[in-house]
């Protein structure tokens, strides 16, 4: 079971990396992006998620 978790946490951040890293976002965005994603895996990909260089700007 814990494989399979690891599995598709792998495979969810390898798709954020990638969606970063072709994303029109500037270069400073992309590695840290990049870098969050890596170093925090399951947090990283919430927060790319909710707020990553692809998602909405949330206006006031």
């Amino acid at each position: 079971m814990e494989f399979l978790i690891g599995l598709i946490i792998l495979v969810l951040d390898i798709y954020a990396i990638h969606q970063t890293l072709t994303s029109g976002a500037s270069t400073l965005a992309k590695v840290v992006w990049t870098i969050a994603i890596i170093l925090l895996p399951v947090l990283g990909f919430i927060v790319w998620l909710v707020a990553g260089p692809r998602g909405r700007p949330i206006r006031a």
